[in-house]
């Protein structure tokens, strides 16, 4: 048991690493500068999707004994897919320590993240909406994603481009009423 709880540590520094080498697309992820066992995630909504323009924070909380146990998975940003602050179960997550594969990493946990997200699969933790509806959130997610001080300090290229947007809708706007 000792040789798994220190583990957790190691693995991750090295996923994040791995990570920052070959980045998963549509997906930024970076741990708690003060605790590597909480790792946040931002989830770009892909083009052609309904969260295509959106941004999605969210949290991975991963257990000491990581890679030999799953983390849980939280969702953050109103998306209109998954309930907010609400652990998730998904088949990479503590819900199903039976399908948990230990040479999964953090890359592999988020582009599984990212496919349940695109799907419409019930689950624990999800919610039915509308496209229209995902579409709504997903314009609201910028702003909503600015009012939260731990996303504004681990994205600050994220915060920045959320802001250049912004700015470049209201410009829209301001010509559309002229």
């Amino acid at each position: 048991m000792d040789k798994e709880s220190n583990s957790a540590i190691p693995r991750l520094r090295q996923d994040y690493l791995h990570l920052k080498m070959d980045p998963v697309p549509y997906i930024l992820a970076e741990p708690v500068p003060t605790n590597l066992l909480e790792w946040h995630y931002v989830v770009r909504g892909p083009e052609s999707t309904p969260y295509e323009g959106g941004y999605y924070h969210g949290k991975i909380l991963f257990p000491e004994e990581f890679p030999f146990k799953p983390p849980s998975i939280y969702m953050s940003t109103p998306n209109g897919r998954f309930c907010i602050n609400a652990r998730l179960c998904l088949s990479i997550s503590d819900y199903h320590p039976e399908t948990w594969n230990p040479a999964w990493n953090v890359s592999t946990i988020l582009t599984g993240l990212l496919s349940f997200m695109m799907e419409k699969t019930p689950t624990l933790g999800s919610i039915n909406t509308t496209d229209y509806e995902k579409r709504q959130l997903a314009m609201q997610s910028l702003e909503y994603n600015l009012k939260d001080k731990l996303f504004c300090e681990l994205f600050p290229e994220t915060v920045e481009a959320i802001k250049t947007e912004l700015e470049h809708r209201k410009e829209k706007r301001l010509d559309e009423s002229r």
